[in-house]
This record gives structure tokens, C-alpha cells and sequence, in this order.
């Protein structure tokens, strides 16, 4: 999977990058990312991507222009299966929509900033337009970095275990159930007998009712779904 991300600060996005799972897809040759700051589209001496929004109002928008050309710069090398702008106004990232993401071969990531991009750009090269939440931060590079981390994960030899991202939380509308380790016993504290029994059988289901129970007990609105 190759993710193109376009922004206006690309120094606060790499870091994340440079360590743990998204460090090792990089270097495995499963994921290439590629980061693109939007003022090297950008011709004149003030590197300027933003300016006043038409009919007055506080807060700067970012240029139709300078997107225009990075976009359609990457568009005549190659094909791109979505243009995915991160908006608050956007459609909430969940897990079903990572699971789709991270099965698609080139994506590009718009980081918007300032008060937003001109609806334009909206219009004529988005695909996909996503929120992490409903809260406004100081720009799209915090939420790309989420959702990049949420769809790598999920590209197939990524994690050490192929079964363990199947067995995340949401995965199958439900929590995960709780999880131990050793030591069986601490200050007293058992761990379950049912999992260390060796009956996998007995396992699993006790799994499956220890989920269903969490998710009654804290998101009772995913069983709704």
C-alpha cells in the first residue's frame, strides 16, 4: 500500500512513523509512505497556500491552487483507489471503515488546516472526507496520522500474528474481552480458571460472553447496531 499525505506541517507527522508497527511495515516493503507540503506547490516568494475566505468571516482557508497541483502531480503517476480529505465534518472513522481503507492499493491523505480547505477542492478531488471525532483540532495531520496507524495495522504481515488484529475491539461490533498474562496468581488475584484449563473450546466461549457482557456494559449502543 502506498499512502501519499499532503500537509502544511510535515515535520509534526513523521516521527510516528519512525517507531513500533508503522517503523517495521516501512521497512518490510508493505507500506510506502510519502509526505508532500503543500508550499512546495507553491511559486511565489511567500510560500502563501491560505488567504481570506469571500464574504468575510474569521479564520484563513487554504487555497484551491496549490492542492490542485500536488493532487494532480500524483494522479499522473499513478492510480488512486481514494482522495481522503480529514474534515470534522467528515464521516466518523470507525473500524468496518478501516478495514475497507487498508484493503486498497494507493490512497492520498489531505490534511486540512486553518479554518479548511475551499469547498472546491471538496467537490472536485475528494473521494472520501473522514472525522476522528466531534471535536475541532488545529489541523488534519493528527487524525491522518490515526487513521494511517489504524488501516497499517490491518495490511496483511504487518503484526507478528495475522489472527490478532481479527481479535481487536469493534472488529465484530463488539469489545474485546478481558486479557491476562502471567503470573495465574499476584497479591492473591487469579486469573480466570477457565483460561488456563487447556479446553480451548470452554475458552473461546467464555471469551465470546465476557465480550458480549463488556459491550452491554460499556457501549450498549454497538449491540444496537
Amino acid at each position: 500500500m502506498r499512502i501519499d499525505i499532503i500537509t502544511v506541517v510535515p515535520e509534526i507527522m513523521k516521527s510516528p512513523f519512525e517507531a513500533s508497527i508503522m517503523k517495521r511495515s516501512i521497512e518490510k516493503g508493505l507500506i510506502d509512505v510519502h509526505f508532500h507540503n503543500l508550499r512546495d506547490y507553491v511559486t511565489d516568494n511567500y510560500k502563501q497556500i491560505d488567504d481570506y475566505q469571500f464574504g468575510g468571516g474569521a479564520g484563513m482557508v487554504m487555497m484551491i491552487e496549490p492542492i490542485d497541483k500536488c493532487i494532480s502531480k500524483l494522479k499522473s503517476e499513478r492510480i488512486y483507489d481514494e482522495v481522503i480529505y480529514m474534515t470534522p465534518d467528515g464521516e466518523t472513522l470507525n473500524q468496518s471503515m478501516a478495514n475497507g481503507i487498508s484493503l486498497k492499493k494507493n490512497i492520498i491523505i489531505l490534511c486540512g488546516h486553518y479554518k479548511g480547505v475551499d469547498q472546491r477542492v471538496r467537490d472536485q478531488f475528494i473521494t472520501k472526507e473522514i472525522s476522528i471525532g466531534d471535536y475541532v483540532l488545529s489541523g488534519g495531520e493528527l487524525g491522518a496520522v490515526i487513521l494511517c496507524d489504524a488501516i497499517i495495522r490491518l495490511v496483511p504481515g504487518v503484526l507478528g500474528n495475522e489472527t490478532s488484529a481479527l481479535t481487536d475491539s469493534f472488529q465484530d461490533n463488539l469489545l474485546a474481552p478481558p486479557i491476562y498474562t502471567r503470573p495465574a496468581e499476584y497479591k492473591g488475584w487469579k486469573v480466570p480458571e477457565v483460561l488456563t484449563s487447556g479446553n480451548f473450546p470452554k475458552i473461546e466461549a467464555w471469551r465470546e460472553e465476557q465480550a458480549y457482557l463488556r459491550t452491554k456494559e460499556k457501549r450498549p449502543d454497538l449491540l444496537e447496531d
